[in-house]
């Protein structure tokens, strides 16, 4: 009798390691490959660059695989039980760190029927993360930065987006990881910082062709995706040129707010005139925005201002499940309130009409709850939406006082990158 083998790989990018690994699989009987979903690699690691389908298309195409199943998670027990192989082939790469666990699971599930776990030299000198940082520093395209935002959602928990303001803010974002192994999933443009940066006020001040160039800027240097603050979008036949020059551009979604006049801040709350847009109106610039737009990529979000301006969870609600109507994309809901609760009540509520429509959150004014927290109300997207720069305005404030002060710089050289530092932060400088 034909022995059974099984081989679990993500196979996102496939180089002569994962071929000698089904080559070996291959002499030893029927190769089974459980391919990790694309939920399954961003559970602890990036988005893969191909979707599921595609490294389907490659893998089963490959001498000596015989069927190519889903593995829905990191965990091999479910699809051992199922298939109950002879033989599970992995490199010898697992044997120690984050993967030991997984390993050890995998034998004792083996010993169930007598299965081996085989182990192959690991291939020195190549592995998918190294290919992955190649990638990345080759950098992207417009059509494959926009699709990834859907795919994220489709594929995370929870996808979490920081604000960036310029280039130097949008390296931070690409780049930085928690001890915890968490990174930024995308970038927002935000227009409060992009216009304080500038030295204007948050008044739409910035127009769209300033705002691109920043978005330019911030994108020569990363890969991850970005979701637009369009503020109102202004009036519905001028919103239909910013779709398409974002779309083009390669910005995967655009947020507008339900607000009509001069833009103020959503933060003032009551505390200064803001009016409030009519159902009708907005729905009518959503579908004006729906219809322009070339890709199925592209996302287009109405931000939700009531509960900002005191006019309640009903007419909230209402208006949410007028957007998805009209075609909106994903619903996000705005609160100044320092507790979560009527997000979270609000949540509760849209997901009971509509299981599936992304929605959005910005915990600027709640900000004790996590993203986990959010995720499990329901929240598909966190938006850290001005961090960065309220992070930056301090330390250059205080530096230049402190040299004022001192009459000289040595007092604030402690809170200073050194000079070898910035001239190594951007490759290329020396």
């Amino acid at each position: 009798m034909i022995k059974k083998v099984y081989v679990g790989m993500s196979a996102d990018l496939v180089h002569p390691g994962h071929m000698n690994i089904l080559k070996v699989a291959s002499t030893l009987g029927d190769v089974t490959v459980g391919l990790l979903t694309d939920k399954a690699i961003a559970s602890y690691k990036r988005l893969p660059y191909m979707t599921y389908e595609q490294r389907k298309a490659v893998i089963e195409n490959i001498k000596g695989v015989k069927e190519v199943i889903p593995q829905e998670t990191l965990d091999y027990r479910p699809n051992l039980k199922f298939v109950k192989p002879d033989f599970v082939v992995h490199g010898d790469d697992w044997k120690e760190g984050v993967q030991a666990k997984t390993r050890q699971q995998v034998i004792d599930t083996l010993a169930l029927w007598g299965g081996e776990l085989i182990e192959p030299s690991y291939t020195d000198g190549i592995s998918s993360t190294s290919l992955n940082k190649s990638l990345k520093e080759l950098g992207t395209t417009p059509d494959i930065r926009r699709s990834r935002l859907r795919r994220l959602i489709d594929s995370k928990e929870v996808v979490r987006i920081m604000e960036t303001h310029n280039a130097l803010s949008g390296l931070i974002v690409e780049n930085i990881k928690g001890d915890n192994g968490i990174e930024y999933d995308g970038m927002w443009s935000s227009s409060l910082t992009d216009s304080t940066s500038k030295g204007k006020p948050d008044i739409e001040a910035v127009d769209v062709t300033a705002r691109i160039n920043t978005i330019n800027e911030i994108f020569e240097v990363t890969t991850k995706p970005m979701i637009y603050d369009a503020d109102t979008g202004g009036i519905a036949e001028h919103f239909a040129f910013t779709v398409r020059t974002l779309e083009r551009t390669g910005v995967s979604a655009v947020i507008i707010e339900d607000k009509t006049g001069l833009k103020k801040n959503s933060l003032f709350g009551t505390d200064v005139e803001q009016t409030q847009d009519s159902i009708e109106n907005f729905c009518a610039k959503i579908k004006i925005g729906k219809k322009v737009q070339i890709t199925d990529d592209f996302m287009i979000i109405a931000r939700i201002e009531s509960l900002i301006l005191d006019k309640g969870m009903e007419d909230a609600i209402i208006r949410a499940k007028a957007y998805i109507e009209a075609g909106a994309d994903g619903i996000m809901i705005h609160s100044r309130q320092k507790s979560p609760n009527e997000i979270l009540e609000f949540c509760t509520i849209l997901r009971e009409y509509n299981e599936n429509i992304p929605i959005i959150v910005v915990p600027t004014s709640f900000n004790q709850i996590t993203a986990k927290e959010l995720s499990q109300a329901g929240v598909n997207i966190v938006i850290y939406a001005n961090h960065m720069l309220r992070a930056a305005y301090p330390g250059m404030k205080n530096v230049a006082k402190s040299i004022l002060e001192n009459d000289r710089s040595l007092e604030a050289e402690e809170k200073l990158l050194s000079i070898k530092e910035i001239l190594d932060l951007i490759p290329g400088t020396k």
